[in-house]
């Protein structure tokens, strides 16, 4: 157990220290937030660098030093607007990333989470939506 927290810990202050290394002044692709993943093609790639710190590997999430929730088969997610709201703003221990990814960044992820882990939200999440929801959390 305690090696369970320890690790959970570890992964929250992995993510925190990605979160606070970007660099506001390295505008990102698309639109929004700034080029933390520079290199990042895919969905798999920005979530490995951005979410799996916190989430896991295999995205069942965390319970240690704080509570990280599984996204693996989790049906909140089936809502874009749901997860799109959680990417920009964060709740909780939860960073927003609406500053440190672009609209296609968040594009790539989300769509990448919705379809993996034991997810079957087939549809395609598009910068249009990733953009009203900005405008609309703002």
């Amino acid at each position: 157990m305690r090696k369970q927290i320890v690790a959970s810990a570890l992964a929250m202050l992995s993510g925190m220290a990605l979160a606070t290394q970007c660099r506001a002044d390295a505008p990102g692709p698309g639109g929004g937030g700034i080029n933390v993943v520079a290199g990042a093609k895919t969905g798999a790639q920005v979530y490995a660098t951005v979410c799996q710190g916190c989430h896991m590997a295999d995205a069942k999430g965390a319970v240690g030093a704080g509570r990280i929730p599984a996204l693996a088969g989790n049906p909140a997610i089936g809502s874009t607007d749901y997860i799109l709201t959680m990417v920009i703003n964060g709740r909780g221990a939860m960073p927003p990333f609406r500053t440190i990814l672009s609209d296609q960044q968040m594009v790539l992820v989300t769509s990448y989470i919705r379809t993996h882990f034991g997810n079957h939200y087939p549809e395609t999440v598009t910068t249009d939506q990733v953009k009203t929801a900005r405008q609309s959390n703002d």
